[in-house]
């Protein structure tokens, strides 16, 4: 099948009564017709369900329908079709958090960039330093530097990403950095939430994880919250990864993973048109003489436009630019929008628009968010699939009043 027809018809469930949707298991636990039954059960040795919190048939059928998108038409290193396998959480950062857990011990280090989403950032300064694992940014796009650090700092045991990055829309080599993680031993974490695998499949380039908030594009509705991790380790991923999954607990509940199985169902056709509008909109914002700069990968003028050309198929519904007039232009801007939607998120059908420095990543050191461009004056903006005049209509009113 097609990327297309897949988005509609992978991760089926093999229902007993056949529905034509796949059901909602609204269900805390799972029977057994025998203590034997029960006890293979709980010893992985058959496919029985057990509770809820550990596995759940509509749960999984969306978690293998983002793993067979994120697949799509690769092969491993044998030849063969791609097997990933992926889990289902109640949030991005539950996805986060457990896989990082999963992952690191104290001692460890993560190396990353300044620009990651804040409450990745948050989860990275303060919450894991209390279990000895830290975090060194650092310039990810000097490839000789990321090898630098990474040769001559044995504590370095992940190196996690996101591209584009969430809010400058910087976008990063990922078969660059692949190569020398494998080099050097290092796993390799790219939040693949801004693209979805149908903009983007990092695995074609050597990751060993993608995650992505399910909160976001693949649901695409605002409806449900929920984050999804993707391995290749397939052992890993069945054993200490599930461990480390049942025990934090941070489940998907089988409502919001039905929401997002059928969020999906369009993914393709919204992506194509997040993308489309994207572009009017980013060329519009590049012309006027309140905006200083504007961050989006689909612009000739973006340095690393031809980068994003190799390893995306269009450039996404994500923008971000500066205004000239710096923070008070920022509050004034977001207090005058009419027709978007001032909100902290991303990837719905509506166009959504915040300030980074006042919203989205007011808990981030500000000395970070100076050190990566993330300025007073940034302002980001998830383009809806509205008529793009309606939206520019908005922004200009908006940028002219502020």
């Amino acid at each position: 099948m097609e990327f297309e027809s897949k988005c509609i018809h992978s991760g089926e469930l093999d229902d007993q009564n056949n529905a034509h949707i796949p059901p909602i298991y609204s269900t805390s636990t799972f029977k057994f017709n025998s203590v034997d039954e029960g006890v293979k059960a709980f010893l992985g040795e058959n496919d029985n369900y057990i509770y809820s919190r550990w596995d759940n048939p509509t749960v999984n059928a969306t978690a293998k329908k983002i793993a067979e998108l994120e697949a799509f038409d690769l092969k491993d290193e044998n030849g063969n079709l791609l097997q990933l396998h992926g889990k289902m959480f109640s949030s991005g950062m539950g996805a986060i958090s457990t896989l990082l857990f999963s992952l690191l011990k104290n001692g460890d280090k993560i190396l990353t960039h300044g620009t990651i989403y804040g409450g990745s950032a948050e989860l990275m300064d303060k919450i894991l330093p209390k279990s000895g694992i830290t975090r060194k940014n650092l310039e990810l796009k000097d490839l000789n530097l990321v090898e630098e650090n990474i040769k001559n700092d044995s504590s370095i045991k992940l190196l996690y990403f996101e591209t584009p990055a969430n809010p400058t829309i910087d976008c990063y080599d990922i078969e660059g950095l692949c190569s020398i993680a494998k080099k050097y031993n290092i796993k390799i974490v790219i939040d693949n939430t801004f693209c979805s695998p149908y903009l983007q499949q990092p695995f074609k380039y050597g990751v060993d994880f993608s995650i992505h908030s399910t909160t976001k594009y693949l649901n695409g509705h605002g409806t449900a919250i929920g984050g999804v991790v993707i391995g290749k380790d397939i052992e890993f991923m069945k054993n200490e990864f599930q461990t480390t999954f049942k025990l934090i607990g941070a489940s998907l509940s089988p409502f919001d993973a039905w929401l997002v199985f059928n969020g999906i169902n369009t993914l393709s056709l919204r992506m194509e048109k997040h993308s489309t509008n994207a572009f009017t909109i980013a060329e519009f914002l590049e012309k006027h003489p309140k905006v200083s700069k504007v961050n989006y990968l689909g612009l000739n003028s973006n340095p690393q436009h031809e980068l994003a050309k190799k390893q995306m198929k269009l450039f996404g519904g994500m923008i971000s630019f500066e205004l000239t007039n710096g923070f008070d232009a920022g509050v004034k801007l977001m207090d005058n929008i009419k027709f978007c939607t001032l909100a902290a998120s991303l990837g719905t059908l509506d166009t959504l628009i915040l300030h980074p420095a006042s919203m989205s990543h007011l808990g981030v050191d500000k000395a970070i968010l100076e050190e990566h461009g993330i300025t007073d004056s940034l302002i980001r903006l998830s383009v809806g699939i509205e008529n793009v005049k309606d939206i520019i209509e908005d922004l200009d009113q908006a940028l002219n009043s502020s």
